[in-house]
């Protein structure tokens, strides 16, 4: 049974669906399935929501260029993501659409009102810079050489009337909340980033659009003549996932067991919204902050951002065919450093690979497993590696408590070492296969990696199922072939 009150909600960013995912989203995912599997393995009651981000100018325009309609467009590339959620092995408890009417509309409509009751909305004429790859207005800080310092495009310049969200109300609070620590931002570099931002003061900022430029969206409630912007809309799905406004009567009991997050996972890029709109629009509804955000750097190809027109990108689904599922989760786990950027090139995986996975770990299953074939072997504890095992668990506790998965992982390593090192020490290879002492090391070993199987699931799910089934059948398996 999960401790009373023990809970988890984890959420990650929810990505736009204009195009395909591309590894980037699944070095994001993983980590929230890291963090979602080790908590309830300490049997928490864990929620993990996952979603997608289907409105906006973005959307009509793609689906403009392939001949779909936005829906049919968002339909297509949601497919997609649902099934990277499925290779990767993600244990998402829920996935949440801004395209469903039933529960995100209402949610994020009835959010809406509550931004409006406290006097936080109000409409005004504004002339500024937008950027379709940000879906936002951008200032001259966001623009270098005429062109948007992120997408390279040039910002259109739109005059129209809008309803604008009273965010510069809430910039006092929210530098409060953070430097309390009630509102945790990770690593330190994004919480300095975010302290720098506030300290300059926030804005006002643009909520709506009118809707005879962007129909693809959800109505401003009242005011058909507006649609929400898809910051407004998108930020919502956290809380409209687990019932907030899904009826203006309806039992909050969901929400109130969940909210706040413990967790809200991102991407660097979405530190802003993340950190400065979203907050200050949960203290304008008068509902707790989010307790921490993980905020991790981008996965690049050779170095380079990964860019269509550049042809760089790497295709997560293509590599998991070549090399496995949990090959893949290992590389963008042990290799991006803490709060880091981390580059994926093959030449690098296939080292990582061959020295981690074939000779590291999966030599060490092999090695035991086969001594302990028709042999009348058993788990046995031993109390110096159970000695070991306790304290990478320690170590494990620490690094996720921090978000420091590369450490993590890196702690169960150092499992494999002490048993390579326990064979060459013991050489059971020379005693006799019927003896006393040859049935204790084996069965000491047996316990080793069944300990190293369990503590690898949060990490490596597929494996750590495959290490526990060939110890219970006895045989030899080869879990990560090593490459040519």
């Amino acid at each position: 049974m999960a401790e009373k009150n023990k809970k988890f909600y984890i959420t990650t960013a929810i990505p736009y669906v204009n195009a395909a995912p591309h590894i980037g989203f699944a070095f994001l995912i993983i980590q929230a399935d890291v963090l979602a599997r080790w908590h309830r393995s300490k049997k928490e009651d864990t929620f993990f929501l996952a979603g997608s981000d289907e409105h906006g100018v973005k959307i009509v325009r793609t689906a403009e260029n392939e001949n779909l309609t936005p829906k049919k467009l968002a339909d297509k590339n949601v497919a997609k993501f649902r099934n990277l959620l499925k290779i990767f092995n993600i244990s998402n408890d829920d996935f949440i659409r801004t395209t469903d009417k039933k529960r995100h509309w209402s949610g994020a409509r009835y959010a809406w009102l509550r931004l409006v009751k406290s006097g936080d909305i109000y409409k005004k004429q504004y002339e500024g810079l937008y950027c379709v790859g940000h879906e936002a207005f951008i200032t001259s800080k966001d623009i270098e050489n005429g062109t948007c310092r992120d997408h390279k495009s040039k910002p259109e310049i739109i005059k129209e009337e809008n309803y604008f969200f009273r965010l510069s109300k809430y910039t006092k609070p929210i530098i409060k909340a953070i430097k309390k620590n009630k509102f945790l931002v990770f690593p330190e570099s994004r919480k300095n980033e975010i302290l720098n931002v506030l300290s300059q003061g926030l804005e006002d900022v643009s909520f709506s659009r009118p809707s005879k430029d962007l129909k693809w969206g959800i109505p401003v409630p009242n005011d058909k003549t507006q649609t929400m912007y898809v910051w407004a809309d998108a930020l919502t799905n956290y809380i409209s996932a687990i019932g907030y406004g899904s009826s203006l009567n309806s039992d909050l009991s969901k929400f109130k067991k969940w909210w706040p997050a413990n967790v809200e996972v991102l991407g660097k890029d979405n530190l802003r919204f993340h950190a400065a709109i979203w907050p200050g629009m949960l203290l304008s509804m008068g509902l707790p902050l989010p307790k921490s955000l993980w905020v991790h750097g981008f996965i690049t190809s050779e170095g380079q951002k990964m860019s269509k027109t550049i042809g760089n990108i790497v295709d997560p689904f293509e590599v998991v065919k070549k090399y496995g599922v949990d090959a893949v989760r290992y590389y963008l786990i042990r290799e991006v450093s803490y709060g880091e950027d981390g580059d994926f090139t093959f030449e690098k995986f296939e080292k990582r690979y061959n020295a981690d996975l074939a000779k590291g770990l999966g030599n060490l299953v092999a090695r035991v497993l086969t001594l302990a074939q028709k042999n009348n072997v058993g788990i046995l504890k031993n109390n110096i590696l159970a000695k070991e095992k306790d304290r990478v668990l320690k170590i494990i506790e620490k690094s996720l408590a921090t978000f420091k998965f590369s450490d993590a992982i890196s702690s169960v390593w150092h499992l494999i070492s002490v048993g390579d090192k326990y064979i060459d020490d013991k050489k059971p290879w020379l005693l006799p296969r019927q003896s006393k002492e040859f049935k204790e090391i084996i069965d000491s070993l047996l316990f080793l990696i069944s300990e190293i199987g369990k503590l690898l699931y949060p990490f490596l799910p597929e494996t750590s199922e495959k290490i526990s089934k060939a110890i219970k059948s006895g045989k030899s398996i080869a879990l990560f072939p090593r490459l040519p």
